[in-house]
C-alpha cells in the first residue's frame, strides 16, 4: 500500500527517513519539489504529479503485507505515526491504480531532469552517491550549499531508504573554465560524501570519473591491493588500463567527456538542415544528445512505442539505439562514415515515423524528424531510389490516376501487370495495391454545386442555410487517401458537419500536404508543397477559418513538419493554430448533437499513431460514440503495422505483420459479426481489410451511418 508523504522541503524529507524505516517499509523512494517542477515544464505525466498532496520534498513510502487489509492498515499507522513527528508531513494514501501512477512519477524522474525549458544542460558527473540514511538530510544540506556556491543546481532523487541520490547537473563541460571548476567540485563532494560514511558511487558502480577520487575512499593500501589483484589476472594491462587501478595512472574525470573542448585548430561546421530543430538551438547533433538512456523505449507493452523494436527485440530497432547510432554519426566513433554510415541507414530503416517517441519518450526524442533529416542528407545531391519518388509523390499518382480510375485499377490488379508494378515498386506480392474510387470526393462535390447530384445539391444548400443561420463556417480538408481512394469518408463527414450545423467549404483542385514525402527524406519537395498550401489557403488562413482534417498523418504535417520547415512564417503559426481532427472539433463545438445516433451499436476503436502522439489520442471520438449510444472497446494496441508505405514495402512486410500482431490482429479477431470497427488512419484500415477478415470505417462514417464486420 503506497503512501506519500510531503514536507516543507527536501531536507525535511531526508530528515524522516529513519523514522519511516522503523515501521519497516518494502519501498522508500524520495524527490525534490525541484523535479516536480521541471515534469509540470515538461508536461510530463502532469495528470500523475498532480496526485501528489503539497509540498517541497516527498517520502513515497510503500507498506507490504500477505493480505491487503493489513497493507492497509500499516499505511495507516504510519500516517498516524507521522504527525508526531518533528516536521509532520501532509500524507495520501493511494489506491492500487492510484499508487501505479504516483509510481510512474517517480520512474520518469530521470527523463524529467534534461531539456527543461529555459533551463541549462544537465549531466552525469555526480550522480548517486550515498550515506547512511541518517546522515541523509544533512548530507542533502551539505551537497545542496555546495552546489549553490559553484553555481550548480540540481533535482534530487533516489532510493531514500538507502541514502542514495541521484542528481545531474548543470555542469559546464565545453569550457576550460568549466573544467577545472568541475574538477574543483568532484574533490570537494567526495570529501563531504566520506565525511558523513558514506560511498562515492551508490548504485552505478565506480569507472574513470571516479577512479582518481577513490584513494580518499580506500585509503593507500587497499589502491595497492587492487593492483596487485589486477596484475595478477591481467600482466599486460590490457584490460581496461587507466579505468579504474593502474600501475601508471587512472585517467582524470575530465578526459575523455563526450562534451569536451573542441581540438585546437579544428574548424567544425554546422550541418545546414532542412528542419529548424528549434527546440534544439538548430542542431540535429544536439537534438540526438536527448537521450540519456532511460530506455521507456523498450517497454513491451503500453503505448506505442516503440513498434519496430517490440517486433524485433533488437537494441539499434529502439528511440535509443537509434538515437545513440545518430550521436555516433554527428560526433563520435560513425563520424568518418557521416551519413553514408551503412549501420545507422539500418538502424533507421525499420523507423515507422510513428512519433510515438515525441510524446511518450521522456525526453522527446523525435525519430522521425531525424530520420526524415538523415535520408535528406543522405541522398544530398544525388538521386533517392526510385521506389522513394513513387511512394513519396503518391498524391500524383492517384491524381493522374483518377483520370482514368477503371484503367488504373485494372492496372495494379490484373494478374500480369500488378506483380510487375509491385516488383518495380518494391512491394511485397503479399500486398493487394489500393485501388481508386470512380470518382473523387471533390469531384462528386462539384457535380453537387452545379445541381448534377440531388442529395449532394440538398447538402450544399443545407450548409449554405447553416452559415446563414450561425455564421459557423469550417474548411474540410481534402486528403489524398480519403479524396481519391475513400471519397465516402469525405461524404459522411461533410454531412455530419452539415447536420451539426456547420457550413462546410472545400479547396477546389488537387491540394496536399505532402505527408509521405518525409518517410524518404524528400524535404525539398515537402517544403514546395506546404509552401503551396500556405499560398493557395492564405485568404481562409487570415480569415481564422477552422481546417477540419479526417486522416490524423495528414493534420500532424500542420501541427509538427510545417513549423519546422517554416519556423517564421506566420501564416504557418496560424495554420497550426486552426487545424482540428473531426472529433475534437465536434466534441468542442458540438458534444450533444451525437446524441442517440449509435444506439446499441458496439464499437471497436483504433487510434491512429500521430492521433496519440500529436493530439493526445482519440478521446473525443470515444466520449462522441458513447454520447451516441455505443459501447466503445478501445484497442489496447501500438502501431497498426502499415504506417504509409512502410509496410507495403517488400523488405518489411514481415515486421508489418508482426507488429499487428502485437494487439491489433488479436483484438479484431475477437470481435463479433455486429461489432463496428473503427479506425480514422487510411493505413491503418488498409492493415485490417489485408490482414483480417474485416473492414474498417472511418469515425465520420460511423456517426452518418452504422457498417458491420464483412467476412
Amino acid at each position: 500500500m503506497l503512501t506519500a508523504l510531503a514536507f516543507e522541503d527536501a531536507f525535511q524529507a531526508a530528515d524522516a527517513v529513519l523514522r519511516a524505516l522503523e515501521l519497516a517499509p518494502i519501498g522508500l523512494e524520495g524527490f525534490d519539489a525541484l523535479l516536480v517542477d521541471f515534469m509540470r515544464r515538461k508536461r510530463l505525466a502532469v495528470e500523475d504529479v498532480a496526485l501528489l498532496p503539497s509540498g517541497g520534498g516527498f517520502l513515497l513510502v510503500e507498506m507490504g503485507a500477505w493480505e491487503a487489509a493489513e497493507a492497509q492498515a500499516k499505511a495507516e499507522a504510519l500516517v498516524s505515526a507521522s504527525q508526531a513527528w518533528p516536521h509532520a508531513p501532509a500524507a495520501r494514501i493511494y489506491s492500487p491504480a492510484e499508487a501505479a501512477r504516483v509510481w510512474h512519477v517517480r520512474e520518469s524522474a530521470l527523463g524529467a531532469m534534461v531539456f527543461v525549458p529555459g533551463e541549462p544542460d544537465r549531466f552525469e558527473g555526480w550522480e548517486d552517491a550515498a550515506v547512511p540514511p541518517a546522515q541523509l538530510g544533512p548530507y542533502l544540506r551539505g551537497i545542496s550549499a555546495l552546489m549553490a556556491e559553484y553555481g550548480y543546481r540540481s533535482p534530487l532523487y533516489g532510493h531514500y531508504g538507502q541514502g542514495c541520490v541521484h542528481m545531474r547537473v548543470n555542469f559546464d563541460f565545453r569550457s576550460q573554465e568549466g573544467l577545472r571548476r568541475y574538477r574543483e567540485f568532484i574533490e570537494r563532494a567526495a570529501d563531504l560524501v566520506l565525511g558523513f560514511g558514506g560511498s562515492l558511487s551508490g548504485e552505478h558502480g565506480d569507472g574513470q570519473s571516479r577512479a582518481a577520487l577513490l584513494p580518499k575512499m580506500f585509503g593507500p593500501e587497499l589502491i595497492g591491493a587492487f593492483r596487485e589483484f589486477k596484475a595478477l589476472w591481467d600482466p599486460g594491462n590490457r584490460m581496461n588500463p587507466g579505468k579504474l587501478v593502474d600501475a601508471v595512472r587512472v585517467y582524470e574525470p575530465v578526459e575523455n567527456l563526450r562534451h569536451g573542448l573542441p581540438v585546437a585548430g579544428e574548424l567544425v561546421a554546422g550541418l545546414e538542415t532542412h528542419f529548424a530543430f528549434a527546440a534544439d538551438g538548430g542542431s540535429l547533433e544536439r537534438a540526438t544528445e536527448r537521450c540519456v538512456g532511460v530506455g521507456a523505449c523498450r517497454n513491451t507493452e503500453g503505448g506505442v512505442m516503440c513498434p519496430s523494436f517490440r517486433a524485433t527485440g533488437e537494441e539499434q530497432h529502439s528511440t535509443r539505439g537509434r538515437a545513440r547510432l545518430l550521436w555516433e554519426m554527428l560526433a563520435g566513433a560513425l563520424r568518418d562514415e557521416g551519413f553514408q554510415s551503412k549501420a545507422v541507414h539500418e538502424a533507421l530503416d525499420l523507423c515507422l515515423s510513428c512519433k510515438a517517441c515525441k510524446s511518450e519518450c521522456p525526453v522527446q526524442v523525435d525519430m522521425a524528424t531525424y530520420k526524415a533529416e538523415f535520408l535528406a542528407q543522405r541522398y544530398k545531391g544525388r538521386l533517392h531510389p526510385l521506389r522513394h519518388y513513387l511512394f513519396g509523390h503518391a498524391d500524383r499518382l492517384a491524381r493522374w490516376g483518377s483520370l482514368a480510375p477503371a484503367l488504373t485499377n485494372a492496372l495494379l490488379t490484373g494478374s500480369i501487370t500488378s506483380p510487375l508494378i509491385k516488383r518495380m515498386a518494391g512491394v511485397a506480392q503479399e500486398r493487394q495495391l489500393p485501388c481508386l474510387a470512380p470518382r473523387s470526393y471533390q469531384s462528386d462535390r462539384e457535380s453537387a454545386l452545379k445541381g448534377h447530384d440531388l442529395s449532394r445539391a440538398v447538402n450544399a444548400q443545407e450548409s449554405k442555410r447553416a452559415l446563414a443561420r450561425a455564421g459557423m463556417q469550417v474548411l474540410l480538408w481534402p486528403d489524398t487517401w480519403n479524396n481519391y481512394y475513400h471519397p465516402q469518408t469525405l461524404a459522411a463527414a461533410e454531412s455530419v458537419l452539415t447536420r451539426a450545423g456547420f457550413a462546410v467549404e472545400t479547396p477546389r483542385g488537387h491540394i496536399c500536404c505532402g505527408r509521405p514525402l518525409y518517410d524518404f527524406g524528400l524535404l525539398g519537395a515537402a517544403r514546395k508543397y506546404l509552401a503551396k498550401v500556405l499560398d493557395r489557403m492564405t485568404p481562409q488562413i487570415e480569415a481564422g477559418l477552422p481546417f477540419i482534417f479526417l486522416e490524423p498523418s495528414c493534420a500532424s504535417v500542420f501541427k509538427d513538419e510545417l513549423l519546422e520547415l517554416f519556423p517564421d512564417d506566420p501564416r504557418a503559426q496560424r495554420l497550426s493554430r486552426q487545424v482540428w481532427l473531426l472529433a475534437d472539433w465536434l466534441a468542442a463545438k458540438a458534444p450533444e448533437w451525437a446524441t442517440g445516433r449509435l444506439q446499441g451499436a458496439h464499437v471497436l476503436l483504433h487510434g491512429h499513431c500521430h492521433h496519440k502522439a500529436v493530439f493526445g489520442g482519440p478521446a473525443s471520438e470515444i466520449a462522441l460514440l458513447r454520447q451516441a449510444g455505443a459501447t466503445v472497446e478501445p484497442i489496447q494496441a501500438g502501431c497498426c503495422g502499415m504506417a504509409g508505405p512502410f509496410g507495403f514495402d517488400s523488405d518489411k512486410f514481415e515486421v508489418s505483420k508482426a507488429i499487428a500482431s502485437d494487439g491489433l490482429l488479436p483484438a479484431i479477431a475477437r470481435t463479433g459479426p455486429t461489432t463496428l470497427i473503427v479506425a480514422d488512419g487510411f493505413s491503418c484500415r488498409e492493415q485490417i481489410a489485408q490482414l483480417s477478415q474485416c473492414r474498417a470505417v472511418h469515425f465520420a462514417e460511423a456517426l452518418a451511418q452504422s457498417r458491420d464486420c464483412e467476412g
